[in-house]
This record gives structure tokens, sequence and C-alpha cells, in this order.
């Protein structure tokens, strides 16, 4: 990341420090690039220029655990291992697991829209963040959502700042909704053969009565696919839930896996040169064994969202997956665009933008379309 090279690093101590250095560079014309932990920095386009760094790094603070109401409100900086920590003291938990929890910030992974496995039961961070504090390029402090101070023309800031890649606005702190911590927890792996008898067994577990918390599929260079399947309760609950997958597997061989096979989404997010697909969960099977050849190593959810790293072929693979109706933005690799093909949502998401941050300070370039 040449980029970074130059670039003057700020870090504010509060919320108020934050806008005043956005309100000086949006006056100096300075481009602004926000940063929590740095571990997704080298997501998506370079910024087409970086002149500051400003680092949430002392915005670190858990600010309120409402546990009786299943509620926290965290400030940007706090890393997410360290707010599930301070959860657990109380038997919650904010359901997500993210990649690379001990340096990930909350700032980062909404920004990113990083939510992992967990999404299938309970949703992404669209779904659990409702409320935000955003700083704008001008200095303005808008809240939306939870505990409303100002809100910015009607916008629902919470969803747009999630997954805008901090274009939109430095966010500062996000209230959260909040699920108990499992009783008890069992992932099961289960040996699929080949990519169409994976995509069989995810269709046929997702079609089942079961009360599955996680589900996701591994695919290995010169090894059969290898299913997981997270299950969480009492453990009644998860052993009647256990005889029901060995059960719909028929002849597959079920055993019991470590909690840690969750983690395989961060050896491929670590690949030199990775994509993140989205596609139909039916059309798993045929976009995997697309790629094999380039290099077979994906790990790809029960939603229908996957990791795959290649060496090469990625604009290949991006135009089939595209033709199929689902998306591929490359993470990390050589190319002149990572975000594809924005469709009719990019003149809206450029009035946005214009609205947000109309001389383009934060992150230009970085976003779709070159936003």
């Amino acid at each position: 990341m040449d980029w970074l090279r130059d670039a003057r690093v700020v870090e504010p101590a509060n919320e108020d420090e934050v806008s005043a250095a956005l309100r000086s560079a949006d006056q100096d014309g300075l481009a602004v690039i926000p940063r929590g932990g740095g571990t997704k920095l080298d997501w998506g386009n370079p910024p087409s220029r970086a002149d500051v760094i400003l680092s949430t790094a002392k915005l670190h603070r858990v600010l309120e655990h409402a546990w009786a109401d299943l509620t926290v409100t965290v400030e940007a900086g706090c890393t997410v291992a360290d707010l599930q920590r301070t959860l657990a003291q109380h038997g919650q938990r904010l359901a997500i697991d993210v990649l690379w929890p001990e340096r990930a910030t909350i700032g980062g992974i909404l920004s990113t829209n990083d939510s992992g496995a967990l999404r299938l039961a309970y949703g992404s961070l669209r779904d659990l963040v409702i409320g935000i504090t955003l700083v704008l390029a001008d200095g303005t402090i808008a809240r939306s959502g939870g505990k409303v101070v100002k809100n910015v023309a009607g916008y629902d800031l919470p969803k747009l700042a999630t997954g805008a890649m901090g274009t939109l606005g430095v966010i500062t702190q996000a209230t959260f909704r909040l699920h108990p911590l499992p009783r008890n927890a069992r992932t099961l792996t289960i040996a699929a053969g080949n990519p169409e008898i994976a995509q069989t067994l995810l269709l046929t577990m997702e079609a089942a009565t079961l009360a599955h918390t996680a589900l996701q599929v591994r695919f290995g260079a010169n090894a059969e696919p290898q299913m997981d399947i997270l299950l969480e309760g009492t453990e009644a609950g998860i052993a009647s839930q256990e005889e029901r997958v060995r059960e719909l597997a028929g002849a597959a061989v079920v055993t019991e896996a470590a909690a840690d096979v969750w983690k395989a989404r961060e050896k491929v997010a670590e690949s030199s040169a990775v994509a993140k697909i989205s596609v139909l969960p039916s059309h798993i099977a045929k976009t995997i064994e697309r790629q094999a050849k380039a290099c077979p190593t994906a790990v790809v959810q029960a939603t229908g969202i996957g990791w795959v790293a290649l060496d090469a072929g990625l604009m290949d693979l991006r135009a089939q997956v595209e033709s199929d109706g689902g998306s591929l933005v490359i993470l990390r690799g050589r190319c002149t665009d990572a975000w594809g093909d924005p469709g009719d949502a990019l003149p809206l998401m450029r009035a946005v933008k214009h609205q947000l941050d109309p001389k383009g300070t934060l992150n230009p370039g970085r976003f779709v379309g070159g936003i």
C-alpha cells in the first residue's frame, strides 16, 4: 500500500476532535482515509488520493451496555474481541464472527459489512446495528437510529454507512442489538465428496427443520469438500439436532469438529489474491467448479456468500458470476476495478455521496464506480 507512505496520521481522542480534523481537511482540500485496526485497508480500489490517515485508535470505549435491554453502545475504535469479552460478563454477545476479531474494530467491520457465517441465523450487521454516530466530511456530527440526537435529511444512516467503505463519513460510535451466549455449541463436519454433493447437502440442510446457527462449505486443493454445521442450545436440543443431521447426511461421513473450522475463512482472506462472491445457493457448485483450475480454495456460506482464493482468472470468474445474477468483489489482487458492474444503483450512490461528501474528501475513488 504505497499510498500510505506520505499520508499524515492523526489520532483524535474524542468525537469533537474527529469533527475538527475533518472540517479542517475538508476546507483545505485534503483527502482523508479513516482507519481502525487496519485489517482491511487493502480491500477495494486504492484511494485516488491519501493526505491524512484518521485513526480511531483512541475511540475504544464501551460506552453503555444495557444488558437488561440487550443493547450496547460502543466507540468505533473498540476491537470486536474486546467488546465480546465485555458482553460475555453478562452472558451476551454481538452475534457476528468477523475476520481477525482481536484487531478488527467496530467501525471497520461496519464500513466493510463483515458479518460472517452467523449471518444465517442472526442477520447481517445492517440487521444488528440500531443506531450510529457519523461525522461527515465537513465536520457535522450526525446521529441516527437509537438515541436520536440529529437526523440527516431522512437517511437511514446505520444501514447507509454499513458497507460504504468509509466514503460517507467517519463512524465514531454505534449501538447494536445483542443476543444471549449459547449454553452449549457443537460443530459437525460432513465429508461432501464433490461440489455437486456439497450443494445438494447444503440445500437439504437448509430445507429441513433444523435450528442450526451457521453452515459453510470448505473447498480445498486436491481434497473433497467439507461441510460444517454449527448447532447451539441445550445439550438435549443439540443431541436431537445432531441425530437429524446424521439422518439427512445419508451415507456421508459425519464427525464432530473443533470450533476452529470456522476460522477457515481467515486463511482464504489472507491469500495474496482473494475475492468475495455472492451467488444463489443453487449456483455454488457451478461457481466453484469454474474457478477450480485457477486455485480451488474457497469457503462458501449457506447464504451464497463466499471467499475464493485465485491466482488467475478473476475477470473470467467475475463475468460468469455476474451473468448468473451474482457479484464478485476483488478484495486483494491486481485489477483495475475491484467492484465490478454496479448496475442501476450507481447514479443513486453518487447522489448520496455528493450530498454527504460533495468535495470527495473521504476515501476518494475507493468504492464502487470510483466514489
